[in-house]
């Protein structure tokens, strides 16, 4: 391709019956070219179509077509099949709507070529054959500052948003995993779904339009899709085994259609949240003095309750315990229909007759909900969780899960 910079086609106006002429779609403007920041305070539909009911529509920079916000795609293969003009990183365009109508009125101001790079194809072709496309990129100055200033409005709005949303009381939502109702802030949903299923999109004050971003979430595990892998199964049991096995209790970052969600991508103009991310890890790698060339990751082990016999994986564990020590703690926990919470408790408690807490516990890690424990966990409500820290010593040994196993034991001999 060969660019140049001859004369190209302004853009299309309406001729009325007197001669005289009008801008595209009927909407007058002023003379005034300093305008940069006009568009930023349109109303929601401008022109006052849309193609659906209840959708606001974006209308092409040159004719009469609308398209839905939702299909912008089609506008832009519309622009460029229809008027050969291509927009270049339209991704990073913070508010595709004003965008597209702040160009529409300055191509009825001056020629498009004032503002658009003239792409020659088939430039060795007869001169019939050829045809010039037009590039709208931030290279030019305006279309930079317009791109700067829409970032700009969209991040108020979003941190509007967010405010609103700490500030909230009157949330209400249902755990994706337990289907326990909360009522009151946003953050008492996502810090439970943290602290009892593992499973953590971020902190709420990270968070914008929370509540949207739930209900995706939900509509995918509706779907049977698991949230990391986005592979669907069969059933919903098949699906929470699958997410508690493989450890996929989380979201997919490769996901693009979680970053509207996080404030982070709002703060910089064509910047998402890895690519900041990335720029902080370069200054602390910059800053950092140590050698850790030699260094090496080890495996992790899980270290046995009973003994000091460590294993590489917590299957191997399990086998362990159960063949040497006749402790079967899945089968235990599955009986007793310990949540997560108490599961932690137990491990903790039969290791402090034994060993000390482990700083780093494998063992620990491992351990999570599943749908048939809570179940089970329904049919044993009254199962109690005592502080480790407690003062009243014949408390815990009288109401302690140990007695229950102990219990068992004695009446099998």
């Amino acid at each position: 391709m060969a660019a140049s910079k001859t004369q190209g086609p302004v853009a299309p106006m309406q001729e009325d019956r007197d001669g005289s002429c009008s801008t595209v779609g009927g909407v007058g403007y002023g003379d005034s070219k300093d305008c940069i920041l006009e568009p930023l305070s349109l109303p929601e539909s401008p022109g006052g179509t849309t193609t659906l009911e209840g959708s606001p529509s974006v209308p092409c920079i040159f004719c009469e077509e609308h398209f839905p916000v939702a299909e912008q795609d089609k506008l832009l293969k519309h622009m460029i099949i229809e008027h050969k003009i291509v927009i270049a990183d339209v991704k990073l365009v913070a508010d595709f709507q004003r965008y597209i109508l702040y160009w529409r009125k300055r191509f009825t101001e001056q020629p498009i070529t004032d503002f658009c790079s003239v792409i020659r194809i088939n430039s060795t072709a007869p001169f019939e054959e050829q045809e010039n496309y037009f590039l709208l990129c931030d290279v030019l100055p305006e279309d930079r500052i317009l791109r700067e200033e829409l970032q700009k409005q969209r991040l108020r709005e979003i941190l509007e948003q967010q405010q609103q949303e700490r500030n909230d009381t009157n949330f209400h939502g249902v755990c994706m995993f337990c289907n326990e109702e909360f009522l009151g802030n946003r953050s008492v949903i996502l810090n439970h779904m943290a602290r009892e299923h593992a499973f953590n999109i971020g902190l709420p004050d990270n968070i914008v339009n929370c509540n949207e971003f739930l209900c995706t979430l939900q509509k995918k595990l509706d779907n049977l899709q698991c949230l990391y892998c986005e592979k669907t199964f069969r059933d919903k049991n098949t699906l929470k085994d699958h997410m508690r096995k493989k450890q996929h209790r989380k979201i997919n970052p490769k996901n693009r259609e979680y970053d509207r969600f996080y404030v982070i991508n709002y703060l910089e103009l064509g910047k998402s949240w890895e690519e900041v991310q990335l720029e902080d890890d370069r200054e602390l790698l910059d800053r950092q003095e140590d050698d850790w060339s030699d260094w090496e990751e080890h495996p992790a082990s899980a270290v046995c309750l009973f003994c000091e016999k460590q294993a590489e994986t917590i299957e191997k564990l399990y086998v362990h315990m159960e063949d040497a020590h006749e402790f079967d703690l899945l089968k235990i926990k599955s009986e007793l229909g310990l949540n997560f919470y108490q599961q932690v408790k137990l491990v903790n408690f039969i290791r402090r007759y034994y060993f000390p807490t482990y700083e780093n516990d494998t063992l620990l890690c491992t351990l999570s909900d599943s749908e048939s424990d809570l179940t089970a966990q329904e049919q044993n409500e009254n199962v109690p969780i005592i502080s480790e820290d407690t003062s009243k010593l014949y408390a815990l040994k009288q109401s302690s899960i140990l007695n229950q196993l102990l219990l068992q034991e004695y009446l099998k001999t």
